[in-house]
């Protein structure tokens, strides 16, 4: 009858599997990230015209920059006439910074990170038809898999025939790593 695995030896094949696993993926989602970068700036224009956003977006623009000229004129303004041993309200040093925002409106940035993140998400689905995003959903899924693997095994034997059976096919890999030659100095 085979040994069963204690819970110790079933987290060290598990931490062995991210161990060998885990950086493949992310140098995987690194190159990944560059191409959905550039498919999200594509696809937000496209999105955009698409679905009518642009226009909506434009005039948005135009009025929050109409906004801010008038609130940078109305600072100008009151500064130019206020009396000389009169202060100004706290709004206006408040708004000399062109920082103040009021958080509970809709404004333009708003809309275009709603848009960009609906692109992003258009993106993604890109990326995973090209072969960086086809390497790491595989990647991924044989993490998946080795992980399975481990949970449902009985004994360390088979499970590491398995296993190395299973890294090998997947990325050339075996699961004993050999002991590199070290130096016998004397």
């Amino acid at each position: 009858m085979a040994k069963t695995m204690t819970k110790y030896q079933l987290e060290h094949f598990k931490e062995k599997i991210r161990r060998q696993v885990d950086p493949l993926i992310e140098e995987q989602e690194l190159l990944v990230k560059q191409y959905k970068t550039k498919a999200t700036d594509l696809a937000v224009g496209k999105l955009s015209k698409k679905i009518g956003a642009d226009k909506i977006i434009n005039k948005f623009r135009e009025a929050e920059k109409m906004l801010e000229d008038a609130r940078a004129t109305a600072l100008t303004f009151f500064e130019k006439k206020k009396p000389k041993d009169a202060e100004l309200n706290y709004k206006f040093n408040q708004n000399r910074s062109y920082n103040y925002r009021n958080d509970e409106k809709l404004t333009l940035s708003d809309c275009e990170e709603q848009l960009r993140s609906w692109a992003s998400n258009l993106a993604e689905r890109e990326i995973e038809k090209r072969p960086e995003g086809k390497r790491l959903a595989e990647l991924k899924q044989l993490k998946r898999v080795a992980l399975d693997t481990v949970m449902e095994a009985e004994a360390p034997t088979s499970l590491i025939e398995s296993l190395s059976k299973t890294f090998n096919i997947a990325i050339g890999l075996t699961w004993n790593e050999q002991v590199p030659q070290l130096e016998n100095k004397k």
